[in-house]
């Protein structure tokens, strides 16, 4: 089905999709995590063995918190945000790891694109728009954020400043 959306998105300048990285799969948090139950079970055991059985409960909730923290984490990782730029707005789509999804639409007449660099601070990226600022990129590293608000200004330039191949004009 053709609709308005559809019709906008073939006309952007620039897209952007920023997923939280993880390092672990499904399969791979599997196997760690029975890699933790199998090395907590053999102290625990040795621990029961030396009569020292309370041990064995408390690593039972070590387990059981390792697990649930493991689990959160890679739900987090369904987090999604897009940022689009179309000729005259920019829109940024955060669909958190619940599924609640948010929109922010910015003009791009006086869009910039803002790093804040502070000693022993994580960097933030910014598309300001006067006085209203929104943050993107928060799941990216600082190399990556340096190289997303590169492309951005290189969008932003090209839609501001756009070149004409005219023949006629060439020598």
């Amino acid at each position: 089905m053709k609709g308005s959306h559809a019709a906008a998105d073939d006309a952007a300048l620039f897209n952007a999709v920023i997923t939280p990285h993880r390092s672990l799969s499904p399969r791979g948090l599997r196997w760690l995590l029975a890699g933790i139950t199998v090395l907590v079970a053999v102290v625990s055991f040795r621990f029961w063995v030396l009569g020292a059985w309370p041990v064995v409960l408390f690593s039972i909730a070590e387990v059981g918190f390792a697990g649930f923290l493991l689990w959160l984490n890679h739900r987090s990782a369904r987090a999604v945000e897009l940022v689009t730029l179309y000729e005259d707005h920019a829109r940024i789509i955060r669909t958190s790891a619940k599924g609640v999804r948010r929109e922010v639409s910015l003009p791009t007449a006086w869009l910039t694109v803002e790093l804040d660099e502070e000693p022993h601070r994580v960097t933030k990226l910014w598309l300001c728009q006067r006085s209203r600022r929104v943050e993107i990129g928060a799941a990216l590293g600082e190399e990556e954020k340096r190289d997303l608000a590169g492309a951005i200004g290189i969008a932003l330039d090209a839609q501001r400043n756009p070149r004409f191949n005219n023949p006629q004009l060439e020598d």
